[in-house]
């Protein structure tokens, strides 16, 4: 019940916006929250840094193969340069979340919905990185006040 609120925090703000609030790897975000509060994946530091990692390197993969003007791989199909972008977008983000050691695995859906070209403007990665800060301060502050749990390490 408590991932239904969060995520229809996000909507909202995406229904009033015209913007993308809501994506897939906010699901498997929000069910850590609530459903695995202790791990270390479910901390909202790791969550933010995940997807942040993710946003970013999922942007530079796809900028940095020539994807820009493309047709998204939902649209246009896979190709090798969408193929090359979403496997190295998913490896980088992997290998930076673990020399920082905040484990997010949603944060691997994040950079794929980027590097695949599905949203790549500037408007829908702020609109995709405002949605992550407020899921995440939705979740921390839910657990914390309805249930009296805290997410460990912060």
């Amino acid at each position: 019940m408590l991932s239904l609120v969060a995520l229809a925090l996000a909507g909202a703000v995406g229904l009033a916006t015209r913007q993308p609030w809501l994506f897939p790897s906010l699901g498997p975000t929000v069910m850590l929250f609530f459903e695995s509060p202790e791990t270390p994946s479910s901390r909202p530091r790791n969550a933010l840094v995940g997807h942040g990692v993710g946003l970013v390197v999922g942007a530079a993969c796809f900028y940095a193969l020539g994807l820009n003007g493309q047709p998204p791989v939902p649209s246009g199909g896979l190709t090798a340069s969408y193929l090359a972008a979403g496997a190295l977008s998913v490896a980088t983000t992997t290998v930076v979340l673990t020399l920082l050691k905040t484990p997010h695995p949603p944060a691997g859906a994040t950079t794929l919905i980027v590097s695949l070209g599905i949203l790549t403007q500037p408007t829908q990665l702020a609109a995709m990185a405002g949605a992550i800060v407020l899921v995440t301060v939705a979740g921390w502050g839910l657990n914390r006040l309805l249930l009296g749990r805290e997410h460990e390490g912060g």
